[in-house]
């Protein structure tokens, strides 16, 4: 593995070591390092403070805290596909981007479907409005993509060195056992302060040695109870992963692939499985056809550092497939983004908002 970015042996440590696993206790910098060191990693609580905000200031990283699980938190996201015909790519493109639902656009190389979104609603209901104004504003059709199952969600980016794993098949160090074992409370809906909580960390935890205290000051909570509430979020599902994000680009993953499968439908239970199990995989889903304008059911997304790499991966994913059943060339595709359109993330506030029980 390469990287386009300068990093030393310790910083890729770093990246490599917690992309997930970050312990949840009141000085968290010190077990962390701690159990680096206990990996052969040789720094210290100050130093790995130190390493993860240079990284950040410089780009390496997109943030530092949890990664919200933005399905758990309420409202509801679904991927959407569109033409946008030449002659007007840009004009339809600035349409759908002033729509404040719309967080992702890529464009992507498909003979038709070329401009791909992620729309983010508080209200389930509001996806159909949402695109009937799309279409209605752009005299375009829109192709409703929403994930009926999810495989795999783990976009984690290693880099050659220290805790890199086998092809990141067992990267990282795990630290989530640290912090209290809180029990579920069986509400799916979240109170004010939990609300509160979800907003403050979704763009990151502050670089400090005691960043879950900080948290906790400014939404004027106690530090145990955000500790414990992170905590039982992470176990619930409502937070996916607690570490370092890194921003891919900068470590070189330049290529990303969705690849598309038209899988019988007797075997996306099992083909799923399998694929997500490939390490290189960071996104895997079963979503619905569109007859006659689009046949496939099964999406793959990987990352590589190059064209070479990323087919090499993509050949991979055509081989665990072909275990399964005799994949033609009319069975799947691969669109690769040309530019990215629009990137602004996946707005909370309203989802959150409209899932929080009232006082």
């Amino acid at each position: 593995m390469t990287t386009d970015v300068d990093l030393t042996e310790r910083e890729r440590a770093v990246v490599n070591a917690y992309q997930g696993g970050f312990p949840v206790v009141e000085r968290p910098f010190e077990p962390a390092a701690a159990a680096m060191c206990d990996r052969g990693v040789d720094i210290d609580a100050t130093e790995l403070l130190e390493t993860i905000r240079d990284l950040d200031e410089r780009g390496v990283l997109s943030r530092f805290g949890p990664l919200v699980n933005a399905q758990e938190i309420g409202g509801a996201a679904t991927l959407v596909a569109m033409h946008a015909p030449e002659d007007r790519f840009d004009e339809v493109v600035e349409q759908v981007n002033a729509y404040r639902e719309v967080a992702h656009n890529y464009e992507r190389e498909h003979p038709h479907l070329n401009v791909w979104f992620v729309l983010s609603v508080a209200d389930e209901e509001r996806v159909d409005e949402v695109l009937a104004e799309i279409e209605a504003e752009t005299g375009q059709e829109t192709y409703n993509l929403p994930k009926e199952q999810e495989f795999r969600v783990e976009a984690k980016f290693y880099v050659d060195g220290p805790l890199d794993g086998e092809d990141g098949a067992s990267a990282g160090i795990d630290c989530t056992d640290l912090g209290p074992d809180v029990p579920s409370t069986g509400r799916s809906a979240l109170t004010p302060a939990e609300r509160d909580l979800v907003l403050e960390v979704q763009g990151g935890l502050p670089l400090t040695e005691t960043p879950y205290a900080d948290v906790a000051d400014a939404i004027g909570q106690e530090t145990r109870w955000v500790i414990e509430t992170i905590n039982r979020f992470e176990r619930a599902g409502k937070i996916r992963r607690i570490g370092v994000v890194p921003n891919h680009y900068a470590l070189g993953y330049t290529e990303n692939g969705m690849t598309v499968w038209n899988v019988p439908d007797d075997l996306v239970e099992e083909v799923g499985p399998a694929v997500a199990a490939l390490p290189f995989v960071t996104h895997c889903y079963r979503r619905p056809r569109h007859e006659g304008v689009w046949p496939y059911n099964f999406f793959a997304m990987t990352h590589g550092r190059s064209e070479e790499e990323s087919r090499q991966r993509i050949d991979q994913v055509r081989d665990t497939m072909a275990d399964y059943w005799d994949v033609t060339d009319d069975d799947w595709d691969s669109l690769f983004s040309t530019q990215i359109l629009k990137k602004t993330g996946i707005r909370l506030d309203e989802r959150a908002e409209a899932n929080t029980e009232s006082e």
